[in-house]
């Protein structure tokens, strides 16, 4: 590489890189770095910045006359636009949780937890709502109970503030296995509508699709009734942009 490139790639990253550090994969490659804060959870704004800065001086570096000024140009605006993503998204979900009097949980087994009714999380592509089906349905019902109904309305003022006019809303159905995959298919899909219908209702004009999974991603076993009763919920996700849309049936 040009020494002229490598240094100001180096100076945009090397201070982030510093306190980040790296890590081997699994196949002896390097994997991307991560900046925790101190309680061990991601600093998305941190990482984001750090991701940014990298990507804006490989961009800075391809343009016609390779300059190094172009390059910690590219790697400056990089990093800011980084860290704006990762700030919106952590300032978003403290904001969602907050109106639902809640607060936000990472922890990767909190949909386990048959205490946990709702869930607001995220990570560095979304912001995740999740409602536990024994106060959003009757038996068999797409049609939100009036205290669900009110929950979700609940959150309305967070996403009409002018921060949220760019996100994708996402509105998804699942179900437990009893009965067939078909039936709860169709059952998911309607919930998910029904929901997606109470936000636009309530004056959310964002992009918004909604989905069913029927009983294709259980978040345990559908072994007891106890299980059944953590898989039957509704996700809510918030995008930030198409490009950080994931398939929740899958991923």
């Amino acid at each position: 590489m040009n020494k002229k490139i490598l240094k100001p790639i180096l100076a945009s990253s090397l201070a982030v890189l510093l306190f980040a550090g790296c890590t081997a994969g699994p196949n002896g490659g390097m994997n991307m770095p991560t900046i925790k804060n101190a309680d061990g959870t991601a600093n998305r704004a941190q990482t984001g910045a750090l991701l940014g800065g990298l990507l804006g001086a490989v961009i800075g570096g391809s343009t016609a006359n390779h300059s190094g000024k172009r390059v910690a140009i590219g790697g400056a605006a990089g990093a800011a636009i980084g860290a704006a993503i990762g700030y919106s998204l952590d300032q978003q979900a403290q904001e969602v949780a907050q109106t639902l009097n809640t607060n936000v949980n990472n922890n990767p087994n909190a949909e386990q937890d048959s205490n946990n009714q709702l869930i607001v999380s995220n990570t560095d592509k979304f912001v995740k709502i999740m409602f536990r089906d024994p106060m959003m349905f009757r038996t068999n019902s797409s049609v939100p109970t009036p205290s669900a109904a009110a929950e979700i309305r609940q959150m309305i003022p967070a996403l009409r503030k002018p921060a949220y006019a760019n996100m994708i809303i996402q509105v998804v159905g699942h179900t437990d296995s009893r009965g067939s995959f078909q039936h709860n298919q169709a059952l998911s899909e309607a919930r998910a509508s029904s929901v997606g219908t109470t936000i636009s209702n309530a004056g959310v004009t964002n992009a918004m699709y909604s989905k069913g999974c029927s009983f294709s991603k259980p978040v345990v076993q559908n072994t007891s009734d106890a299980n059944m009763a953590l898989n039957r919920r509704v996700e809510i996700y918030l995008y930030p942009n198409q490009a950080a849309v994931i398939d929740p049936c899958k991923q």
